[in-house]
């Protein structure tokens, strides 16, 4: 529970006063270091629970690879996936190769994913090519990417999720005939994209915020501030917004200001607003940080002096003194 609310340090305690830790709760806590970064962590206290001997299960095997994926621990992911196979005869999950192949495509292994799709036996699930579109659209791998846009959208022609992931990679890359395409199947089928939000809790209320948001009571406040932080962050951290992440066929001012209004920024600037200045400012977003908010986001810690969490659908970004939990790689 605290892990999952950004409370790292308190899991930590609560586990060390336990004097005998059965499976669950050592599988709990490899599963919180793994969810906020700590990647090398996990794997050590794996060792410590082998040491305990206790022996592992499919799930503490799937939050391990979680770990290593979320840390860019690829030959430890790898390795772990052996030992599972190896030295205690469980047989892989789809999930456990979702998590081999996230973790092969985020380090952009992306053709050793794809042959690791290969090697199931029972066949690429849904989660394991979006995984691997994903990968692709990261790092600009065109040919894969088209093959796992197919396949995702032939195995699972009702998930809204999987036109967006499949418009995302086509816009990435001006496909905008493409983008168009997906749009007009997806308005066809009477499919909506799921909005953005991010919420952040407030003296026992909870503050909800959609991008380019006007609705909360403080909407004025809360963007004079964000306009402020703004300015400072490009005087003085050489903040310049990163375009390249509006997924949109639009001119590049009007890109700029689609990224200012990013739910996450709203939902900083109203903490700012209301918090004391050493209150950790802890925000919620239902979808993947974008990689301009991820950037402004650390600014905004170092120049702000303000420690700032998010937790994403992916996982929790500690931003410190201008640097983020998940060394950038998430």
């Amino acid at each position: 529970m605290y892990a999952c609310c950004g409370a790292l340090e308190d899991s930590k305690r609560i586990f060390s006063s336990v004097s005998e830790a059965d499976l669950v709760l050592w599988t709990s806590m490899i599963h919180a270091f793994g969810m906020h970064g700590h990647g090398v962590e996990a794997i050590g206290l794996f060792r410590k629970m082998e040491e305990e001997n206790i022996i592992p299960d499919h799930i503490t095997f799937l939050v391990l690879l979680y770990a290593c994926s979320h840390s860019s621990l690829v030959e430890d992911g790898k390795r772990i996936f052996k030992i599972m196979e190896m030295k205690y005869n469980l047989e892989p999950w789809p999930e456990h190769y979702a998590c081999l192949v996230d973790l092969l495509g985020r380090a952009n292994y992306l053709e050793e994913a794809f042959q690791t799709l290969k090697t199931m036996k029972s066949g690429p699930t849904e989660a394991l090519w979006c995984s691997l579109l994903s990968s692709c659209h990261v790092h600009s791998n065109k040919e894969l990417g088209d093959i796992a846009a197919k396949k995702l959208l032939d195995l699972k022609p009702q998930n809204p999720g999987n036109y967006v992931l499949v418009s995302n990679a086509y816009a990435a890359r001006d496909k905008w005939e493409d983008v168009e395409e997906v749009r007009f199947t997806m308005k066809g089928m009477g499919m909506k994209k799921e909005p953005a939000c991010s919420w952040i809790e407030i003296g026992n209320k909870v503050h909800t915020f959609v991008a380019h948001d006007k609705s909360h009571q403080c909407c004025d406040e809360i963007y004079r501030n964000l306009a402020y932080v703004t300015k400072k962050l490009e005087m003085e951290g050489g903040y310049v917004a990163q375009t390249k992440y509006v997924l949109q066929n639009v001119e590049e001012s009007e890109k700029v200001e689609l990224l200012n209004g990013h739910s996450e920024r709203l939902a900083m600037a109203y903490a700012l607003l209301v918090t004391h200045e050493k209150t950790p400012i802890r925000i919620m977003k239902n979808l993947r940080i974008c990689g301009d908010c991820h950037t402004f986001i650390k600014l905004a810690s170092r120049f702000l002096q303000r420690e700032i969490i998010v937790r994403d659908y992916k996982r929790f970004h500690h931003f410190r003194n201008g640097a983020c939990s998940c060394g950038d790689f998430w």
